[in-house]
């Protein structure tokens, strides 16, 4: 499986790179997809979410009413649940909603995204490139030239580059990760996956082991 390389007009190169069918060629697993997803969400949660129950609550103690004689139910204090302002029952305390998921099943998720990416036609590769500074508008150039300033779009690197990621990080339908922080989530979120020439070789390899 082959792809054509771009530069940053949007035009070919006349190089290809070749893609590792049994990453980017499998039938995808839909379910550890789902997984992968729940998983990266669920960590993304602060877990920080607090109720006073009944034993916190900054109440008196004392016997409001007599125990029997009022007609009413019984009542020791005002931190019992039933009156405003007592404590709350079983309310929420904070928590790590975070959970693991073993290395090849994420492997095999992330596999599964690009095979299905492949299949839509939604992957380009990209030859490497960079700014000489920081410009929003450089980059909004690239994304014209390869017709993707109305789509979401995820520019993955093979090297740390800041002025490209500077550049980019104002538009809001455009990501740039390096090729050790790709997940999931990020390539279900994108219309177009772009892989610069340099990424593709460490992505593949990071997948194969």
């Amino acid at each position: 499986m082959e792809l054509k390389v771009l530069n940053i007009q949007g035009k070919e190169t006349g190089k290809k790179v070749s893609l590792d069918d049994s990453i980017f060629g499998i039938e995808p697993n839909e379910h550890v997809v789902y997984l992968e997803v729940k998983q990266y969400l669920a960590a993304q949660r602060q877990g920080t979410h607090k109720a006073k129950e009944r034993a916190e609550v900054s109440k008196s103690t004392r016997k409001i009413k007599k125990q029997k004689g009022t007609g009413g139910a019984r009542a020791g204090s005002l931190k019992s649940p039933v009156f405003v302002g007592g404590g709350t029952i079983f309310g929420p305390r904070p928590r790590d909603y975070s959970f693991k998921l073993n290395k090849a099943t994420k492997k095999l998720a992330k596999r599964s995204v690009l095979s299905q990416k492949m299949k839509d036609n939604e992957i380009k590769v990209l030859e490497n490139f960079s700014f000489e500074a920081p410009k929003t508008k450089d980059f909004i150039e690239v994304l014209k030239a390869l017709g993707l300033d109305t789509k979401k779009s995820l520019f993955v690197l093979g090297e740390p580059n800041n002025n490209v990621y500077m550049s980019s990080r104002n538009l809001k339908g455009t990501k740039v990760v390096n090729n050790t922080e790709l997940n999931v989530y990020d390539l279900i979120n994108a219309t177009e996956v772009v892989f610069l020439e340099g990424s593709l070789d460490r992505v593949q390899e990071n997948l194969r082991k």
